[in-house]
């Protein structure tokens, strides 16, 4: 076993370090920072995203029971979770399609970029998720976002174009293992075929939705090449005019796309979609693609 890959599974058995994301709309950073270290808590700033910090538990009171989380003033989320939405780089009044939104991370991280103007359409299969996704809009203060229950591969029916589209895929969760080492316990290679044909489906109807000049970013929070590179070399190769750009956060280390896999050869564009390992940024596994429309 090479050096990189005992790296790679000494952090899968590493506890992964709590995250919160500050949400601008009810408190400075600063404020939000000061008041949780006079409860006990240590905070370590995120690099690459300004509003987000590590947080580790040294007072009497849980992250959860805080008057702050209580109040809306952070949202508990991974760091790695935060790059789709950052990279994806939504701006005030323009329209966003989140394809997967809920529990409503993403969607509102991406609110609180737009400074509660334009469009962001929430949607979700899940209504149970979606009410999750409701409540957390609400409690953020999110005013510029609509929720909808549609399937993802026929999203494209509507006619509408958006300026940007988050595609969050459900996926085998692969990288999510130093949160919760239950996920493996669901692990199998069927399903990593069965979720590959869904997420292409999603992603190509997606594709569809998005203006000229729009960017799509496909993410996921699994290292399976089947569910990642896969799935956007298939988009790649069945909608021209598309291309990826290369994913570029101060702070982030990321690697390369890979090109083949099992026998499979994929399109050499996505050498440009970033692998987020465990081991570069004490994180969970995560995969992002940034995909341009001409």
């Amino acid at each position: 076993m090479g050096r990189e890959n005992k790296r790679f599974l000494e952090y899968c058995r590493i506890p992964l370090r709590r995250a919160i994301r500050v949400n601008r709309f009810k408190i400075s950073c600063d404020e939000c920072v000061s008041r949780l270290e006079e409860e006990g808590f240590v905070l370590k700033s995120i690099p690459w995203n300004k509003w987000g910090f590590w947080v580790e538990d040294k007072g009497d009171v849980a992250l959860g029971n805080t008057p702050e989380h209580f109040l809306g003033y952070f949202y508990v989320q991974e760091a790695s979770s935060m790059i789709p939405a950052l990279v994806l780089g939504a701006k005030e009044e323009e329209t966003v399609l989140d394809v997967c939104a809920a529990p409503g991370s993403k969607t509102t991280q991406m609110a609180e970029m737009m400074e509660n103007t334009g469009l962001v359409v929430a949607n979700d299969t899940n209504i149970s998720r979606i009410k999750a996704l409701r409540y957390n809009l609400d409690k953020g203060g999110v005013v510029n976002t609509i929720v909808t229950r549609m399937d993802g591969a026929k999203l494209n029916r509507s006619g509408i174009e958006f300026d940007r589209v988050l595609v969050d895929a459900p996926c085998s969760c692969e990288g999510t293992v130093r949160k919760d080492w239950k996920v493996l316990s669901h692990w199998s290679e069927p399903l990593i075929f069965n979720l590959s044909r869904l997420q292409k489906h999603i992603v190509l109807n997606a594709s569809q939705c998005l203006k000229s000049g729009g960017v799509l970013v496909y993410s996921t929070c699994t290292l399976a090449p089947e569910e990642n590179e896969g799935v956007v070399s298939y988009l790649l190769d069945k909608v021209k005019g598309l291309r990826v750009e290369k994913v570029k956060l101060d702070g982030l280390k990321t690697r390369e796309g890979i090109l083949e896999w099992q026998g499979a050869r994929f399109n050499e564009d996505v050498r440009d979609c970033a692998r987020i390992y465990p081991q570069d940024n004490d994180s969970e596994g995560f995969f992002v693609a940034k995909i341009k429309k001409e």
